[in-house]
């Protein structure tokens, strides 16, 4: 006797918060839907629930406008019956950071809890890609399904779904495993997030409706129990969808069809499952596929959004939480780094921080962004201002200034500090301050050294910037605005601290400083900068060559500029009809000097590139008649446009790396701009960052691949090598790149496209990022492979940065050192320091990338009890009081919670 199926009706709506319309255009539509779920709750005891996509979002921009909802919304939710979490909002998985992906769950699990539910899916339905590490992640935080519609099988213009043999999983049901050995069960949506919407009640159409539908689940379905998505993207509530399901019951006596949830389907599918799932390991990113529908040029859809993000991911990760372990007041940084982070990830979806939304919408974002920055950086400076102000900083010198170090990024650190100092200020209400300017421009300024806590003195390099006005906010009485003689101080400042502070002081010597004129890295007559590990040999082009001089090694033709028509939309890339590539390899470049001391060089080059205005007319008619972009054949305009393009390169004396910073003023239109590395033979694979993760990817694509672009994501940095050299680039929110003929890295740095692309006509003339743009990367050469040489330690450090609050002097009770903890485990990551989202404890976390057991040790001090945790800081087992020797084993994500 055939067994009966059950077909699980979840009625839904995937919620993009903002996407072809902005925030609040969707948040009129998020209302009614809303009204109409609590009116159908009420009035209807069949309809089981609604799946409110995954994400605790939703539930506040609707209170935003119906607060006196509240209750009526916190019953449902208690009851089961509206069904959220564990997210706080459906993110990007490649394009934000590990921790924010941590964060997102973590904040998105605290209120899932609090209004009596688990969040027991991993709900990932439209991510654009997922990282290899997911199933890990979801483990930790007792999530032990994930259900997801891209990476497997792919999904192309309006939601088409595409299948073939080889493309797919066999079932929509499969084990899927991160590289640490943790796996989940994962519910594929072979037929997409919609593959029950609007089931008719007319018995004759009802019968057309499910012929179909049971024979497309029945194809992937390893049990009897079938999924059907009831809704799509923002669809309205269908009302009689009960009415509906009645009838196919009466339709098909073999069949139970049922209005379900997740929870319930899941338990069924769980007693059935059969013993040959298919196992898929790592990321899910449509590699067998015809690479057509990845999104992957998402990465370099709008570089300012991405940009912007990684400031605001690294300020709150590496700056502001780690300085909550040493304020007071614990509340206070607990609530605002809460702030912080949700408006953060309100930029964090999939259609907003992949820049493929209307124009409207990332203008909102770049606000969002710009309040995220500014309010985190005041709150920085004040919190850390607070923590200066209890320390001693008297000196026998009176004219001594003392500068506090913080450091927060968790590990030691070498780095060229600069900072802006006040040498000398008078306030207005001393003397008038029209007086003021003139006061402070006569007399010269002494030379400084560094002179640090343990009594060490470091040379200073001093340049004067002259008169500026300033003001002071005392926490006891009225604002203070003052004029000041100001310098830039630069040092080399080379320390082990982990997470705390030193003081150090700067003063003033009458030896002037004779290291910075014996110390110069920009050689005039040779061309070229050099420190004690690296020469970089500039070239008339703008290209460079690299010499390592640990190994003699030498990486010839980097920075080579390469331009490429595109005629894609915000979503994918694709190469013009003309198939042309440009490069600079025949241009001339001007240099200028910028900076030349002791402690680093900078050095300006300027170039013009002549490229194609914009994509020829054909493109226009193209996009109007919604050609899918692999059909696309739209050539480039014969008219040039010249772009001005200045490299600032800089070499610091102790630096492992060349730093980059490329700024462009963008003329041209539909066309693409490249950085290229290329490292002479290559290998077939090379290594990218991704979430607490180092991938290691092919260099050519699956055998079902047809795109000729086979691009990727990056988080951090991308490294190519052989078996002698390798060569690792790092950036700050540049994450596209691709290999070339096994042997070239090639970063993208621009992208300008004119619509968004989809499933209807939407133009986006601002993602043409026209006018000045950006890219900063720095350039590490090593011997060998990435993990052999440690340079993912060096790509790791490179955004950071200390945090520099000058004082006065003054008598103060603490201490002028304070290092919070110590720990050793050499190939380790470490990627949060953070006050424990409960109590007064800190949470501490590493991943270790490579395939070995590490070995860290940890000293916190005090006897302070130390705990195994988790990603959503659950307390495990006692590991030690004080110091810990723990093992951390292959591609484990590793947190340690400390008590006080």
């Amino acid at each position: 006797m055939m067994q009966k199926k059950t077909a699980h009706i979840i009625s839904h709506s995937h919620w993009d918060r903002e996407w072809y319309m902005s925030l609040e255009e969707h948040r009129y539509y998020l209302v009614k839907l809303f009204d109409d779920l609590l009116e159908k709750l009420e009035e209807d005891p069949d309809f089981h629930s609604f799946h409110l996509d995954g994400q605790t979002i939703m539930v506040d921009d609707y209170l935003a406008v119906r607060p006196e909802k509240e209750e009526e919304v916190k019953k449902y939710i208690w009851e089961g019956r509206l069904v959220i979490g564990p997210w706080y909002i459906l993110q990007d998985a490649f394009l934000t950071s590990s921790e924010a992906n941590v964060r997102n769950l973590l904040y998105g699990m605290q209120t899932t809890k609090e209004f009596g539910q688990e969040g027991n899916l991993g709900y990932y339905p439209d991510t654009f890609g997922i990282y290899g590490q997911a199933p890990q992640l979801l483990k930790q935080a007792k999530i032990d399904v994930a259900a997801f519609g891209r990476g497997v099988t792919p999904t192309g213009f309006n939601n088409q779904v595409f299948h073939q043999d080889d493309y797919s999983s066999p079932y929509s049901e499969l084990k899927w495993e991160s590289p640490d050995g943790s796996s989940v069960l994962g519910i594929l949506f072979a037929n997409w997030y919609s593959n029950g919407n609007e089931i008719p009640e007319d018995r004759d159409e009802a019968k057309n409706y499910w012929e179909k539908k049971l024979k497309e689940s029945e194809k992937f379905a390893s049990t009897s129990q079938l999924l059907y998505l009831n809704g799509c993207d923002h669809q309205p509530l269908q009302k009689n969808v009960t009415d509906a399901i009645k009838v196919a019951n009466e339709l098909y006596p073999n069949v139970e069809f049922k209005h379900s949830s997740f929870q319930e389907y899941i338990e069924e599918v769980k007693q059935e499952l059969p013993e040959d799932l298919q196992t898929i390991r790592g990321e899910l990113r449509n590699q067998k596929t015809d690479g057509w529908s990845t999104l992957v040029n998402t990465a370099s859809s709008r570089i300012y959004l991405k940009q912007a993000n990684d400031r605001c991911q690294t300020l709150l990760e590496r700056v502001l939480e780690p300085l909550g372990l040493l304020v007071s007041d614990k509340n206070l940084h607990r609530d605002f780094a809460a702030f912080y982070w949700k408006l953060l990830m309100e930029n964090h979806p999939h259609d907003s921080i992949c820049g493929c939304s209307v124009d409207s919408v990332h203008r909102e974002m770049t606000t969002r962004f710009d309040k995220v920055e500014k309010g985190a950086l005041k709150f920085v400076e004040e919190q850390a201002r607070e923590i200066a102000d209890n320390i001693d900083t008297v000196h026998e010198k009176e004219d001594a200034i003392p500068l506090v170090i913080f450091q927060t990024g968790g590990a030691p650190i070498k780095e060229v500090i600069k900072k802006k100092v006040a040498v000398k200020k008078i306030y207005f209400d001393e003397i008038p301050f029209a007086e003021i300017p003139d006061k402070l421009k006569g007399g010269s300024l002494p030379s400084y050294h560094l002179e640090r806590a343990d009594q060490s003195i470091v040379p200073v390099s001093v340049k004067d910037l002259g008169v500026k006005f300033g003001y002071e906010l005392p926490q006891d009485r009225f604002r203070r605005p003052y004029y000041a003689r100001e310098v830039e101080v630069t040092f080399l400042y080379d320390s082990s601290n982990t997470v705390g502070y030193e003081r150090c002081f700067l003063v003033p010597t009458a030896e002037g400083n004779k290291e910075e004129e014996a110390g110069c890295i920009w050689n005039t007559a040779g061309n070229k900068l050099e420190n004690e590990n690296l020469i970089v040999q500039l070239h008339d082009n703008g290209s460079y060559t690299l010499v390592d001089k640990r190994s003699g090694i030498e990486y010839k033709q980097l920075g080579i500029l390469e331009n490429t028509g595109d005629i894609g939309n915000e979503y994918m890339f694709k190469a013009s009809g003309d198939g042309e590539s440009i490069t600079n390899e025949n241009s001339n470049v001007t240099v200028k000097v910028l900076e030349n001391t002791s402690e680093l060089a900078s050095v300006e080059v300027t170039t013009y590139f002549s490229v194609p205005k914009e994509a020829d007319e054909r493109l226009k008619e193209e996009r109007e008649n919604l050609v899918w972009h692999p059909e696309r054949k739209a050539g480039r305009s014969k008219e040039m446009e010249q772009i001005m393009i200045q490299s600032v390169m800089t070499l610091e004396r102790a630096g492992e790396g060349l730093k980059v910073k490329v700024t462009m003023n963008n003329l041209a239109k539909d066309h693409r701009l490249r950085v290229l590395f290329p490292i002479g033979e290559g290998s077939s694979h090379h290594y990218a960052d991704s979430i607490y993760e180092v991938v290691e990817r092919p260099n050519q694509p699956e055998s079902q691949w047809t795109n000729p672009s086979f691009d990727h994501h990056m988080q951090r940095f991308v490294s190519l090598n052989n078996s002698e050299k390798g060569l690792t680039v790092a950036a700050k929110g540049l994450h596209e790149y691709e290999i070339k003929d096994d042997n070239t890295i090639a970063v993208t740095i621009l992208r300008s496209v004119g619509e968004l692309g989809d499933w209807g006509v939407f133009d986006t003339p601002e993602a043409q990022c026209l006018g000045e743009n950006e890219a900063e990367f720095m350039v590490i050469p090593h011997q060998k492979d990435i993990f052999t040489s440690r340079a993912y330690l060096t790509a790791y450090q490179y955004p950071l940065a200390s945090t520099v609050i000058q004082t006065k002097q003054k008598q103060g009770n603490a201490s002028e050192v304070k290092e919070l903890f110590t720990w050793e485990g050499e190939k380790l990551v470490i990627t949060a320091c953070k006050p424990s989202l409960e109590g007064t404890g800190m949470i501490i976390r590493w991943f270790n990338p490579t395939s070995e057991t590490v070995q860290l040790s940890f000293e916190v001090g005090a006897g302070k009890p130390i705990y195994r945790s988790t990603i959503l800081e659950e307390k495990l087992d006692s590991v030690g009081a004080g110091t810990a020797e723990l093992k951390v084993k292959p591609y484990e994500i590793f947190t340690l919670l400390i008590e006080n």
